[in-house]
């Protein structure tokens, strides 16, 4: 029997399988739209990645939520099994297994429905970390709360880099302070529909002065602006068609770790999370492109660089 490879990433957080629908466009409330396409996954972000890195060849890790006792629970931690993501599921008899539902149209925006419950969440502080011994890369999600420190703190003592998703999180100087100060690469966004005309640089200056080495922001169509040192490089996204922007956040932290692990440098990293984040946007589901693919649409896309 072939001995498996340890993870090089471990993602940290909740466990949920998802629901994605693709519709033309949003229906006016009390009436319907048809769906085109359906696609089932296993969600938050951390497992998104996990389940992206393996389609790359990664091998990766999952530590958890616990998920219900359930036929939904067991679906989940068959599909998880199947990709190749290690970790064990745990479950509880305590409550039902979540379910999201994200809604997609072809602005490329998404909608969703989640549930989080204090008593799910509250299961992260039993999971069992020592899956960390030995990765690469511990990958978090701000919207985890105060969950995340005691894996963040452990991954620091055993020198393993933080990666944390912190969205629109850096608008709360607590949440910036508490979090980005574990964290050695930092990925935010500064996009309308969740903070408003924040600059882009004035985001990844407030991370790196926490002490992230790496600022990671994402401009959704615009591309991103990634910062290290006092330096910036300015990716800019490709013109694609939109079909379903779930996931393209994920998508893109799953390049730029995939980048990370090959040891390539800021400039190749972020290229390739950029092309990777824009091909995903044009088709339904998360089932990702290639490595080559990816990496041709990388080497055309337009960069410019910024003194911090």
């Amino acid at each position: 029997m072939k001995s498996k490879i340890h993870p090089a990433y471990i993602g940290f957080g909740m466990l949920t399988p998802v629901t994605i629908m693709v519709v033309e466009q949003l229906p006016e409330h009390n009436t319907g739209a048809i769906v085109k396409e359906v696609n089932e996954f296993v969600f938050d972000d951390a497992a998104i990645v996990a389940c992206l890195l393996r389609q790359w060849d990664v091998p990766t890790g999952m530590i958890g939520t616990a998920v219900g006792d359930d036929s939904r629970g067991r679906d989940l931690a068959r599909q998880l099994d199947e990709w190749g993501v290690q970790g064990s599921v745990r479950f509880s008899k305590e409550f039902k297994t979540p379910h999201e539902v994200d809604i997609s149209d072809k602005t490329g925006a998404r909608t969703y429905f989640w549930q989080r419950t204090p008593e799910i969440l509250n299961t992260l502080d039993g999971a069992d970390l020592s899956l960390l011994d030995g990765a690469r890369i511990l990958y978090v999600d701000w919207y985890d709360g105060d969950h995340i420190l005691r894996a963040m703190d452990v991954a620091l003592q055993s020198n393993v880099k933080v990666f944390l998703n912190l969205e629109h999180g850096h608008a709360d100087t607590e949440i910036l302070k508490k979090y980005a100060g574990r964290a050695a690469i930092c990925q935010a966004v500064t996009d309308a529909a969740q903070l408003g005309e924040e600059s882009p640089l004035d985001v990844a200056r407030k991370l790196l002065k926490t002490g992230v080495q790496t600022a990671l922001i994402t401009m959704a169509g615009d591309g991103c602006l990634a910062a290290r040192g006092q330096d910036a490089i300015r990716i800019y996204a490709p013109i694609v068609s939109a079909v379903d922007g779930c996931g393209a956040g994920a998508t893109f932290s799953a390049g730029y770790i995939y980048g990370y692990l090959q040891d390539w440098n800021l400039e190749r990293c972020v290229r390739f999370a950029t092309a990777a984040a824009s091909l995903k946007v044009t088709r339904a589901g998360l089932q990702m492109f290639a490595v080559d693919e990816i990496t041709a649409l990388a080497s055309g896309l337009e960069a410019e660089y910024i003194k911090i």
